[in-house]
């Protein structure tokens, strides 16, 4: 379950990395976890819970009831309290499966209070205040309460991650018997992660998981051996797939992207896998004539691979990402741009072959552009900026961490977009406090982030307060952040979050 990149408060999440890990289980899916998109949702689902006043004054005060008080957020050691043994099931089991769970007669209270505590008007109000991870807590306390959170819109956009070792129970005989998936079915669940599979584990998954064939729209491989007869079978088998992600999967070859990929997909990933190259891209490129999101790390991909694009994708293709395609030059950026004229989500992260003549041209052709990531280029210098700031003018996100040329003489450039809202400079050891004054006139932004820039001072730091309309500003390993400027950010930037 998803939960946000930051926070200090939040004891179950895991920062940055977007999972969090259930408790174990004897089932073997209690480490299962689940993974939100959106940050913006990541940081909604793990703030503290913060409970509606729905329930009678006359309850406030009882402590042996596990429902919330008006004073204070629900406790969820209260809720134990009633909760199943540890034996219980967790996730995907049916609530009539593992141990007994107390039933609303069994509840503390009286009559009334017994009833309150399961009435569905309130619990369908209630639980929109929990994160996910809280909610499968809360869902042990007894079979109303199940009943209620295993509707499916308290779990949409939630994708459950299976490792493989957590698909069986491994019965007294010693055999292995798949796992029953029927309470995922039940919450609705159209994604799936799935972690160190075979080609038979995603057979086996394909023939126990209910909705597989039709309702899976999303599926996710990291660090599989599936190959390419696992790959046919699977896309063949779940007419549904429209997202695909194949993330550290060295088993299939080029030849199964030929033989597997469908038109239905708009939506496809591939990262660290060795045997990915420019015919993969023709595949794609062929195949994928419905193609939105293109998402590729791939270290032997080069610029003549980016000339494949049709242009049927050059009207559809609106995002994509190259990161660490360490071979693609200024020569492959003219065959993108000219092949995907509409891109306005565009990453050239890791490329480092690519210098601001690369940069000039995005600027000069894709004038749709809103988000742009150029980390670790270190090619690029503040001429790239100019191109940026003069054609750019649609642009909200601009990423620039570990571009070591930039200068104070560049953000004087970037202080002329008026659409700029998100500033990453992360480890852009040039930048001082010059520069920082250049930016204090962008009303528009609202996250700012300053990690690792070693030239910059508490006083310059400190200007900062002149954007008050700042959201979130990161000052992660800058010498000039003291605990004394985070508390006079604390007092003149209220509604900003700063990370220390």
């Amino acid at each position: 379950m998803s939960n946000p990149r930051n926070g200090d408060t939040k004891a179950p999440c895991l920062p940055r990395n977007g999972l969090v890990k259930i408790p174990t289980q004897p089932n073997g899916l209690g480490s299962a976890s689940i993974t939100k998109g959106t940050p913006a949702v990541k940081n909604r689902l793990c703030q503290p819970s913060s409970v509606p006043a729905i329930l009678s004054p006359a309850l406030a005060h009882r402590s042996d009831l596990p429902i919330p008080s008006l004073a204070s957020p629900l406790s969820l050691a209260t809720l134990a309290s009633v909760s199943s043994p540890p034996s219980a099931s967790l996730v995907g089991l049916n609530a009539s499966e593992g141990s007994e769970q107390p039933s609303p007669e069994r509840l503390p209270g009286s009559p009334s209070e017994r009833q309150l505590a399961v009435d569905e008007k309130i619990l369908n109000r209630l639980f929109w205040y929990f994160s996910a991870c809280e909610k499968c807590v809360l869902a042990q306390v007894c079979k109303a309460w199940r009943r209620v959170l295993y509707q499916p819109k308290f779990w949409v956009g939630l994708t459950p991650v299976l490792h493989t070792k957590e698909l069986y129970n491994i019965l007294p005989s010693g055999e292995k018997e798949f796992v029953s998936l029927q309470g995922f079915a039940v919450r609705g669940f159209d994604g799936f992660c799935l972690v160190g599979v075979s080609d038979l584990d995603i057979c086996e998954f394909i023939d126990n998981y209910p909705l597989s064939k039709k309702g899976v729209k999303s599926m996710s491989l990291k660090r599989s051996t599936i190959t390419d007869a696992g790959l046919e079978v699977m896309l063949e088998q779940m007419q549904g797939v429209v997202r695909l992600e194949l993330s550290g999967c060295n088993d299939f070859t080029e030849a199964g992207l030929w033989s597997s990929l469908n038109a239905r997909i708009t939506a496809l990933s591939v990262s660290d896998c060795i045997n990915v190259a420019d015919d993969a891209i023709a595949a794609i490129s062929q195949l994928l004539p419905n193609l939105t999101e293109l998402n590729l790390q791939a270290y032997h991909v080069t610029d003549t691979a980016l000339a494949y694009f049709t242009a049927k994708q050059g009207y559809t293709t609106h995002t994509l990402r190259l990161n660490s395609c360490w071979e693609i030059t200024n020569h492959g950026v003219v065959n993108m741009v000219h092949s995907l004229p509409n891109l306005s989500v565009l990453s050239l992260s890791g490329c480092s072959k690519v210098t601001d003549d690369g940069v000039e041209l995005v600027a000069e052709n894709l004038r749709k552009l809103r988000s742009l990531d150029l980390s670790w280029c270190p090619r690029i210098t503040d001429m790239a900026l100019e191109y940026i700031a003069c054609d750019l003018h649609k642009l909200e996100e601009l990423v620039l961490d570990r571009c070591v040329r930039i200068t104070d003489t560049g953000l004087s450039y970037l202080s002329t977009m008026s659409s700029l809202r998100s500033l990453y400079l992360r480890w852009c050891c040039q930048v001082q406090d010059f520069g920082l004054k250049h930016l204090l006139g962008m009303g528009s932004l609202r996250l700012l982030s300053l990690a690792g820039c070693p030239l910059l001072t508490t006083t310059g730091l400190s200007g900062l307060v002149q954007l008050q309309e700042l959201e979130e500003l990161e000052l992660t390993n800058c010498p000039g952040a003291t605990p004394e400027l985070f508390k006079y950010f604390s007092q003149h930037l209220p509604c900003c979050m700063v990370i220390e």
